[in-house]
């Protein structure tokens, strides 16, 4: 296996070799690519007529992950993760939506939140356009917590227009097997030992481990990270919820290898 962390399993690629049909070929040629972006419309059409599952990744781009991470961590980690399924499955990958529902990271510079109410609509209308498109089953590819709940209503709002399934990487069964056995930090949630793991796997340049701080108040709850009130029991300075020091870039390839391996389980169950 030349990716270290890619799982043992991978996705059915159903009829992806089929052979083209009269009229399928291009008269500029194949392009190799599987992402949206890539493509001219009429190979969009034909590898959507070839069962390609569409997917449609969301990752912040700006938002905020300490002092030692990216503003971009989620949109890398969907990259990152969109690529791996190229590689490995018979999908059609759209542009990652890096604006979204974050509404926890107000208080830090640079941090982007849109109201719940923008982010489903604009969901739901780039959900409208794929299922006119004509694919037959769309995977929303999901980096976030705070979009959950968003996501899985338009999920089930538009249904009807085209099989829509939402693969909540942070909360698949294996990541979370995985998770809980190499954890050693008390408590996280954000920036912390698995998500500078990951990206310690990743994009090893952009983390600044050096500047990484310990914070795992027993009083951290769901909500808004606090910066500037000492006494509020969300209180992050650093915007973060964890222990990101005792992260590894071995932690984050089996962390990364879980991700797949319920990203894959999830596509061949739906194919």
């Amino acid at each position: 296996m030349n990716n270290p962390i890619l799982p043992d399993s991978a996705c059915s690629r159903g009829d992806e070799t089929r052979s083209l049909e009269p009229g399928d070929q291009l008269l500029h040629g194949q392009s190799a690519s599987a992402r949206v972006a890539d493509l001219c419309w009429p190979e969009i059409e034909q590898r959507i007529k070839r069962g390609a599952t569409a997917v449609l990744p969301i990752g912040a781009a700006a938002k905020e992950h300490g002092p030692h991470l990216p503003m971009a961590t989620d949109y890398q980690q969907a990259e990152w993760l969109a690529t791996r399924l190229i590689e490995t499955c018979h999908v059609l990958v759209w542009p990652i939506i890096s604006y979204g529902y974050y509404p926890a990271f107000a208080d830090f510079p640079g941090s982007c939140s849109l109201s719940e109410v923008t982010f489903s609509k604009l969901i739901t209308e780039v959900i409208d356009n794929i299922a006119v498109a004509g694919a037959s089953t769309l995977l929303i590819l999901n980096t976030g917590i705070s979009t959950i709940p968003a996501l899985e209503r338009c999920a089930a709002a538009a249904g009807t227009k085209v099989p829509i399934h939402v693969a909540n990487v942070y909360r698949g069964a294996l990541y979370l097997e995985v998770e809980q056995a190499i954890s050693e930090q008390p408590r996280g949630g954000h920036a912390d030992e698995a998500e500078t793991s990951i990206m310690l796997a990743i994009a090893p340049a952009d983390v600044a481990l050096d500047t990484a701080r310990r914070w795992t108040p027993a009083t951290m709850g769901a909500g808004k990270l606090v910066r500037g009130d000492p006494a509020h029991p969300n209180y992050a300075p650093d915007g973060v919820f964890g222990d990101p020091t005792l992260a590894s870039k071995e932690k984050g390839e089996r962390l990364l290898a879980a991700m797949l391996a319920d990203l894959h389980a999830l596509l061949n169950r739906i194919r």
